[in-house]
This record gives structure tokens, C-alpha cells and sequence, in this order.
């Protein structure tokens, strides 16, 4: 089997899609790629700013550096993943944004659709993502935001716990809705804190390591 690389913006991700991995597809190897400097740029400047610099990276992890090249690239950002998702045709292996399962996961789910964001910058990206996946599946959905005030300040500061816990009053907050997306994928640790929720919660390390995974398989097949 191919690998499969993985474009980060922070190295939290790394075990966190590790585990997934071991859980779900054991036997896949992945090859982390973290870039830092990516999000901060983009939070400062916007997504398109930062392109020409995400298209390097992306070039980065395809080539997959002594392992060889990879079969598939998971932009795990989703501030930058429109971006990468748009980059990806010319690089020669498919670029998988990590929110759009999730994003099909929800349109799916209902017509109410909350996002849910600890940073500002995911908003718009994710908020265009959800309402483009309910064109392609012919549904009339409406998307709210909000952004998770002071989450991102704990999860700079490492307080992951904190982090997930204020997301999760976030999310017992939502009442008026068929699903709720939590915009990155930071944020998937608030699933298990909030399982008496009855709106479901749709996070993306999963769902995305999923699709990345089948295209992976899916090439090492040919």
C-alpha cells in the first residue's frame, strides 16, 4: 500500500491522526508534514495569500522526501485546505481537504447547520464548504457561525482540556439545529465531553483520514 501524507499546521495533530489511524487503518503509513507558519500567515493575511507557500508544501509532502512519493496528500487545516484542495490538481496525487466528509456528513444530517470555529479564519472556508456540499446534493440548507470566544487562546496556551471543554459549552449551547460542525480539526476532542447532546457533532480527523485513506488504497489497487 501507498502512504499517505499529511499537511499540518500544528504537530497536535500528529498523534491525534496517528491514533485514528491505528484504530482504522492499520497498515496505512503516514508521513507527517508540519507547517506552523502556514495558519499564522493566513490568519494574518487570508488563505489566498499564502498559496504560492502552501503549494510548496504540498509539493513537499507529495514528493514524500527518501520514503518516495506518497499516494495521496490530507490537508488537515482547514483554513488553508480550500487552498490546498484547489493546488492539488497539478501535483499529480489527489489533495484531500480534511473537512469536506464532514461536510457532506452534515449537509446529509439536516438543513440547519451550525459551524462551530475556534479561529476566525475558518469561518468563511468552512461556512462555503458546507453550503457547497449542499448544492451538490441538491438540498436548501442554512449555515450559522460562531466563533468559540477565547478557545484558540487555550489551545496556544497547550491547555487542550480547557481547549475541548470550552468547545463542548459551545456545543451544548446549539439547540436549533439538525447538525453542528466543528470547523477545525483541533476541535474534535469536544465529541467525547458532549454525548448527551442530541444535535449530532460532526468533527473531521475521521472522516477525512477515511476518504484519504480509500484514495490511497484505491491507487495501490491500479
Amino acid at each position: 500500500m501507498d502512504a499517505l501524507g499529511l499537511l499540518h499546521t500544528s504537530p497536535v495533530h500528529v498523534p491525534v491522526f496517528d491514533g485514528l489511524r491505528d484504530a482504522g487503518h492499520p497498515g496505512l503509513e503516514l508521513r507527517h508534514h508540519v507547517e506552523e507558519e502556514l495558519l499564522a500567515r493566513a490568519r494574518r493575511e487570508g488563505p489566498e495569500a499564502v498559496a504560492r507557500a502552501v503549494r510548496a508544501a504540498l509539493v513537499r509532502v507529495a514528493d514524500g522526501g527518501e520514503g518516495g512519493r506518497v499516494g495521496a496528500v490530507l490537508c488537515t487545516c482547514s483554513t488553508i485546505g480550500g487552498v490546498a484542495e484547489t493546488l492539488g490538481g497539478d501535483l499529480g496525487v489527489p489533495v484531500v481537504r480534511v473537512d469536506r466528509p464532514m461536510a457532506a456528513a452534515a449537509v446529509a444530517a439536516g438543513s440547519r447547520v451550525v459551524v462551530l470555529a475556534a479561529v476566525a479564519s475558518t469561518v468563511a472556508p468552512t461556512s462555503a464548504l458546507v453550503e457547497e456540499e449542499a448544492r451538490r446534493a441538491g438540498r436548501d440548507v442554512s449555515v450559522r457561525t460562531v466563533v468559540v470566544e477565547g478557545a484558540w487562546e487555550r489551545f496556544e496556551a497547550g491547555d487542550t482540556a480547557g481547549y475541548a471543554e470550552s468547545v463542548a459549552r459551545a456545543v451544548r449551547g446549539v439547540l436549533d439545529a439538525d447538525a453542528i460542525v466543528l470547523a477545525q480539526a483541533s476541535m474534535a476532542g469536544a465529541e467525547a465531553l458532549v454525548p448527551e447532546v442530541r444535535v449530532p457533532v460532526f468533527a473531521s480527523p475521521r472522516l477525512g483520514l477515511a476518504a484519504a485513506a480509500a484514495l490511497v488504497a484505491g491507487r495501490g489497487q491500479r
